[in-house]
């Protein structure tokens, strides 16, 4: 099925709800998850056309493909057994 995230009918799976200062509403499958920048925070200064290219990825995991950013909605359900991990680049320990 092809996702239109500009509407919020019935047959979309997965949706922007909302974005605002500290984080955005989506909907997936007629659950509500508010995504906070805290926990997902690349997405702080996504542009809103970006945000709103949201799709199913899948039957288990919703992605943003111009961020190139993908999420488990298992991790939407239970956030506590995702903790977030930034790796980090080796070239940051590059030394003069």
């Amino acid at each position: 099925m092809q996702n239109d995230s500009r509407n919020n009918t019935n047959s979309t799976l997965v949706s922007v709800l909302m974005i605002n200062a500290q984080g955005i509403m989506i909907c997936v499958n007629g659950q509500d998850f508010f995504l906070s920048y805290n926990r997902i925070p690349w997405m702080r200064d996504a542009s809103i056309k970006d945000v709103l290219n949201v799709q199913m990825c899948g039957n288990e995991a919703i992605e943003w493909p111009t961020l190139n950013v993908d999420l488990e909605i298992d991790s939407l359900r239970h956030p506590e057994r995702y903790p977030l991990l930034i790796k980090r680049s080796p070239a940051e320990f590059v030394t003069a």
